[in-house]
Formats: structure tokens, sequence, C-alpha cells
């Protein structure tokens, strides 16, 4: 995995990052559009994180924090790059990420059909809380 590099996203990188998510991410989020993400990085230019492997993005993950809780979300890996160990550097990187800014706990969205996905988390220490559930509101835009 030495030919791996994980760092955060930049603005030149939204686009690359929307056609990777059309490419490899489960479902789509009401976020995903260049203005959405561009808010992302100028709000947490550290929150986007990008796997690169020869110069292409084989993997994201956003680790936000607000300061209260350590949140993920857009853990994708491109589906000729799985099984590789991607997503497991991607939330190691997440994690040393909350650690250093003093969060204590992650909590991450998963989609409930998304089993692929669960094993992944699973394996990585996640479990799910069924006594939650997500509550959401859409703002309709100005």
């Amino acid at each position: 995995m030495s030919d791996l590099h994980i760092r955060p996203a930049t603005p030149s990188d939204i686009d690359t990052v929307l056609r990777f998510w059309g490419e490899a991410a489960e479902g789509t989020s009401i976020s995903d559009d260049h203005d959405g993400v561009a808010r992302l990085i100028a709000r947490d230019p550290e929150a986007l994180l990008l796997a690169e492997r020869d110069a292409l993005v084989v993997g994201t993950a956003i680790a936000g924090f607000d300061g209260w809780r350590c949140h993920l979300y857009r853990l994708a890996v491109h589906p000729d790059h799985r099984r590789q160990g991607i997503g497991s550097a991607l939330l190691d990187a997440a994690e040393e990420r909350f650690v250093g800014l003093g969060g204590r706990r992650g909590d991450a969205m998963v989609l409930n059909h998304n089993e692929q996905a669960h094993h992944t988390w699973h394996a990585a220490g996640y479990a799910p809380e069924p006594q939650w559930s997500r509550w959401v509101k859409p703002f309709q835009r100005a």
C-alpha cells in the first residue's frame, strides 16, 4: 500500500470528486454538487480525504468534526480498487484526524441495504446502534 497517498481535497478536486462519487458511491446526497463540496472544503479544508494511486482518486471519506462529535460520510472506494485496504486506510486517516482534534467517538452514515459496506464498517470496529434513527428535513434553497 506504499503507493497509496491520502490527502485533503482542494477546490481544484471538486469536479473529480463528483465524478468519482457518481461511479463509486452508493446513493446520492442533496449536497452532491459543486457548491456543496466547495462549502465543505471552505468550512473544513481537511475534512474531505482523498485516496490516490498513480494520481487517480480511488477512494474518499468525509471526516467531519463539529467540536462535539466525529462524523464519517462518503466512504467510497472505486469498484476496481476494492478489497485492497483503501477503505481501511481512509478510516485510519479519519480516526487519526479525529483523535488529533480531541474527538472521542466516531459515527458513520451507512445505507441499510449496503451489505458490502456493513462488512467494512464491522471490520473497522464500528457497530450499528439500533436505538437511533436518522431524521432528515431538506431545506429549500433561496
